[in-house]
């Protein structure tokens, strides 16, 4: 097996435990809603009310600002495989896209007393990889990481200046 190829499988296992992350975050979401928005029962018979609800938004933004992230990612480190080394820092900047988006999904599903500052810094990050990935607009999945990041920066910065 040679370097690229196990770039190229590293990458899409790392893909696929995103993937199923943001499928469960989804699943999640559906239940709660399914629940009216009272909070979904637990097998101990208490309900949690509202668990999450505050920023459900938030929580879906990053969800697929990480999802597309990770196929443009992928697709980034392929070309770099191939010595295509154009989307090098397109790769660079979608990985700090995923790290941000991730941490601030995590809390934001927890309501954390934090969500507004790290979503002010999320924006940003959010802001450098949409502006990365519309260099290189002529590949369907910088296109779609650039229109995430968009729709997530967008949010971000609505939350941050919420008061």
């Amino acid at each position: 097996m040679n370097r690229r190829q196990i770039l190229v499988l590293g990458t899409a296992a790392t893909a696929l435990g995103q993937s199923s992350v943001a499928q469960a975050v989804a699943q999640d979401q559906a239940q709660a809603q399914a629940a009216g928005g009272q909070g979904a029962a637990m097998p101990n018979g208490h309900e949690h009310h509202g668990a999450g609800a505050r920023y459900t938004a938030l929580v879906a933004a990053t969800s697929a600002c990480i999802s597309a992230g990770d196929a443009c990612l992928t697709h980034c480190l392929v070309m770099l495989g191939e010595g295509d080394k154009e989307l090098a820092l397109c790769a660079k900047t979608v990985r700090d896209t995923i790290a941000a988006c991730t941490a601030l999904r995590e809390l934001a599903a927890a309501n954390s007393p934090h969500v507004q500052d790290l979503a002010r810094v999320v924006a940003g990050i959010c802001g450098d990889c949409e502006a990365e990935c519309k260099k290189h607009g002529q590949h369907p999945e910088c296109r779609d990481c650039e229109k995430a990041c968009r729709e997530c920066r967008q949010l971000c910065e609505r939350v941050s200046l919420a008061a």
